[in-house]
């Protein structure tokens, strides 16, 4: 089977947590007999196209970008193009430009869509796009949301319960390198002491500007390792506030961040906005075995870690209960260390790359089936 995946950006000019995901479904599904091709949109598309990881990402030209959406009038006939070599379509939402392109095609192949996030920032702009959006996700044939708890909580998607399923993200843990001597050399030079850790882009939906308001009443040090469009804004508030325990480590290797993950005392990820809608850095964390502290938001945060069982989940936006759950597990090693083995244990058993592919092919075929 040929599906064809459709999302704005994609490896190598960007790999954030939606791209990870595209991957990871590629690569999972391969060994289901499943092909596959993914276009996105590149300022560079002829250098950008390229064979990855043995299947193909296929760039359009980037014209421009507006609110988080890139625009492209050569990805419309690329789309057509790809979409009738394919069995199935695969659509990554959001992106206005993807529902656009979906009823000018016309192709009439199987589609899917992951429902990776609401709307959330632009509700100006929502507002206009809703019609279409709507009009989209109803034409398409099977909805997929990444945690029951988004499913449950997205008004959108109750809408559209009927034609929808939960398949979680899965990581392939093959693919992570494991800690070498010299990265965990490098970890106890720019780490000394009992830490917490936060990895990812510095986002506004991060919460990462309450973590740093609660750092003064932590006792260990917070270690935020990414970068991102608030790094500036995040440091300036650390100086300001004098949070002599926050440890900036900038963009990090994966070596890298595999040995921050092997040696924190736990995974910290207050990110307080539904954008966040489940959260790889911390399936991440649970492949390693470490406690996690996330918060209540109403999304997959919460399913992968299950309160009380992998860490603890906090309200958002508060700096005391955040403050709070660091030091205790911090001061509980024995209570964070049966967290962190429950954390192993629940990725074993939903969070695999395996389970995720599997899923997935399943769905593709059933969908192939019932078009024929």
């Amino acid at each position: 089977m040929k599906v064809l995946h459709f999302f704005k950006t994609y490896w190598p000019d960007s790999f954030g947590g939606v791209e990870r995901t595209v991957h990871a479904i590629a690569e999972s599904t391969a060994s289901h007999g499943v092909e596959t091709q993914v276009l996105s949109l590149s300022r560079a598309p002829v250098e950008n196209t390229r064979r990855l990881d043995g299947h193909m990402a296929v760039k359009a030209r980037l014209d421009f970008e507006l609110a988080s959406t890139g625009f492209s009038r050569a990805v419309f006939r690329k789309f057509d193009e790809l979409a009738r070599q394919s069995d199935l379509v695969h659509y990554h939402f959001p992106w206005p430009v993807m529902d656009i392109a979906h009823f000018r095609s016309r192709h009439g192949k199987p589609s899917v869509v992951t429902y990776h996030s609401d709307v959330v920032r632009q509700r100006l702009l929502l507002s206009l796009y809703r019609p279409l959006m709507m009009r989209f996700l109803g034409d398409v044939d099977a909805i997929v949301a990444t945690s029951p708890d988004y499913l449950r909580s997205s008004v959108v998607l109750r809408r559209f319960e009927a034609k929808s399923s939960v398949i979680p993200i899965g990581l392939d843990e093959s693919a992570y390198p494991a800690p070498t001597p010299a990265g965990i050399d490098w970890c106890r030079s720019a780490v000394s002491g009992p830490f917490m850790l936060f990895v990812g882009v510095l986002r506004y939906y991060k919460g990462l500007d309450v973590l740093v308001d609660a750092a003064d009443r932590a006792r260990c040090k917070i270690v935020i390792a990414g970068s991102g469009p608030i790094e500036q804004q995040l440091k300036r508030q650390a100086e300001r506030l004098r949070r002599d325990n926050v440890i900036f480590l900038g963009e990090v290797s994966e070596g890298q961040k595999m040995a921050l993950l092997c040696a924190c005392n736990g995974f910290v990820f207050p990110s307080n906005q539904r954008s966040e809608a489940y959260g790889v850095s911390l399936a991440e964390a649970a492949m390693c075995g470490k406690p996690m502290i996330s918060c209540d938001i109403g999304t997959g945060t919460s399913y992968v870690n299950k309160a009380g069982v992998t860490g603890l989940v906090v309200p958002p936006s508060d700096p005391a209960r955040l403050a709070e759950a660091i030091n205790r597990l911090i001061d509980s090693p024995a209570e964070a260390d049966k967290w962190g083995q429950a954390a192993r244990e629940r990725f074993s058993h939903l969070f695999t790359a395996e389970k995720m592919g599997q899923a997935y092919a399943d769905l593709y075929f059933r969908l192939q089936k019932r078009s024929a």
